[in-house]
């Protein structure tokens, strides 16, 4: 096994550095893709890793990012590591990565799912049902597809030869609370917008809902799920299931703050969107059913 690893980026200058050391220790072939950034994010990827092959191209979304990166970038290995730049990997997770690379067999695997711990404030988010949460990040290469979902995309692999790495990748949000408000104002548009694509017909292909398939099958049966339920109850009963039954309330004041704004005011926000764009578009009978 030979790892590339591919790593988006935009304005990440908090972060980026970090991510590069980080996976330097588990690839000589790392492959870049900024969209447009204006602060200092290029000029320290650089500094970091001078053997860095930095590549521009201009964001729509997450999917058509990571497909664009996936089916044009020149990668050397034979298997593909995709992160974000606020995405570091962890110590452990480094020692897992480069011991199935100095494995004598071909592992019978096509990807590993790996854990992702969200550290917020300073702080890891560990409850809530926040970690771990799975993401399919390492595969074959070109056997990984991402969804063309507008928000909360993942990887889909054609094979279910999936196997599990133990270690997480650790994702800082390192940016203050106004840019990270202000991201997730424009990510509730997306995830409005997704939930009004009423048609599955015009859907692209998805991860398929299933309580008793893989974690991220799970994640999206639960996400289906979720999205059946009243608009304006359901963030009251999310925020109620992560931070009381799931116990959030233990990750302190950081715990606090990172589940009223992600898991009720976030989810508030779309519903608020969808309700706005129904009434706007003339559905006289919105406010008595939504």
């Amino acid at each position: 096994m030979i790892i590339s690893v591919i790593i988006l980026s935009y304005n990440s200058a908090l972060t980026i550095g970090a991510t590069l050391a980080a996976a330097a220790r588990v690839s000589h072939d790392i492959q870049m893709v900024d969209s447009g950034s204006t602060d200092e994010t290029l000029a320290i990827a650089r500094a970091s890793v001078p053997s860095l092959a930095i590549h521009h191209h201009p964001f729509v979304t997450y999917g058509e990012q990571r497909n664009w990166a996936s089916a044009t970038l020149p990668i050397k290995g034979d298997w593909e590591l995709h992160l974000d730049a606020d995405e570091e990997l962890s110590e452990g997770l480094i020692r897992e990565l480069n011991q199935l690379q100095a494995a004598t067999t071909e592992p019978g695997l096509d990807g590993y799912l790996i854990p992702r711990k969200v550290i917020f404030m300073g702080r890891a988010i560990t409850h809530g049902g926040m970690y771990p949460i799975w993401h399919l990040r390492l595969f074959r290469r070109g056997q990984g597809r991402c969804e063309m979902r507008l928000y909360d995309q993942h990887f889909i692999l054609g094979t279910k030869r999936l196997g599990r790495l133990h270690q997480p990748m650790m994702d800082r949000i390192a940016m203050g609370l106004s840019e990270w408000t202000d991201r997730h104002n424009r990510w509730s548009s997306s995830e409005a917008a997704e939930q009004l694509r009423h048609d599955s017909k015009t859907r692209p292909r998805e991860i398929t809902p299933r309580f008793l398939g893989t974690a991220i099958e799970q994640k999206r049966a639960f996400r289906s799920a979720y999205d059946r339920l009243p608009i304006f109850l359901r963030c009251w009963l999310l925020f109620f299931y992560r931070y009381i039954l799931k116990l959030g309330f233990l990750d302190g004041r950081e715990g606090l703050i990172f589940f009223v704004l992600q898991s009720f005011w976030f989810r508030f926000l779309v519903d608020a969107k969808i309700y706005e764009s129904k009434i706007t578009h003339g559905d006289r009978n919105s406010r008595k059913t939504l």
